[in-house]
């Protein structure tokens, strides 16, 4: 069965916001998470991510520059069991602290939602891969507003039962730039993903609009579970 990648819309798009991608090589050797950040702003625009451990963090680039630096940090991805978990926001947390209470990547997120900061309200997305289940392969949510109303939030949840070799779904906080700027709309859409996991990080980065793109990692998970992550940051700092 053929599938057409729909990259263009990120390359199209001068600013989509923050991304997720999750799908698998088209060897079916890895699974693949791709996360990024962008910025429209000076403050948006100073930050990294940071390798910890089997983790990444964000940070600033300019610590002058950022008065608490606490509303800047979290860790996109986390891994808690055979769980590896990828997210725009501290909701990462959040839903390491409710498997770890016997819930659900559903159950964590029902009790969060839109980021608060109005007009633009951005959507909170999420991803997980549970290598422990036969059933499905991946799962991913939007959390978002309806019409841009802080009364009527919304919440949206993909699942996915098997992985489509060589490509991802892709879910991103916008549809592209605007004022304020919309929401992302409809559902996850395909984009084609290679066996290199590098060669994958540089074909989305080169995707992002270069004057807004700061950050991108690629994690690419074995099937005993083990993983590597490689990162781009458009600001580069000697740890």
């Amino acid at each position: 069965m053929n599938h057409t990648s729909q990259i263009d819309r990120i390359r199209k798009a001068t600013y989509p916001g923050r991304g997720i991608v999750i799908g698998q090589s088209p060897d079916q050797s890895r699974i693949l998470q791709v996360y990024w950040i962008m910025g429209r702003s000076e403050g948006s625009r100073n930050r990294i991510f940071i390798h910890e451990k089997d983790t990444v963090r964000t940070w600033a680039f300019d610590e002058s520059i950022v008065p608490d630096l606490s509303l800047v940090v979290y860790h996109p991805i986390r891994i808690h069991g055979a769980c590896h978990i990828v997210t725009n926001g501290d909701q990462t947390d959040t839903i390491v602290d409710h498997l770890s209470q016997g819930g659900t990547f559903e159950s964590a997120l029902d009790t969060r939602s839109f980021e608060p900061d109005p007009p633009i309200l951005t959507p909170r997305i999420s991803g997980i891969v549970d290598l422990d289940d036969e059933n499905v392969a991946y799962r991913l949510a939007v959390l978002k507003t309806v019409g841009k109303s802080a009364d009527h939030p919304t919440r949206h949840y993909f699942t996915y039962e098997r992985f489509l070799p060589g490509y991802g779904h892709c879910i991103t906080t916008y549809d592209d730039n605007g004022d304020p700027v919309p929401s992302f709309s409809g559902e996850p859409y395909l984009v084609e993903l290679t066996n290199d996991p590098n060669e994958t990080a540089q074909i989305f980065w080169d995707a992002l609009y270069e004057d807004n793109r700061v950050s991108l990692l690629v994690k690419s998970i074995r099937a005993d579970g083990s993983s590597d992550i490689i990162l781009i940051n458009k600001h580069q700092i000697d740890l």
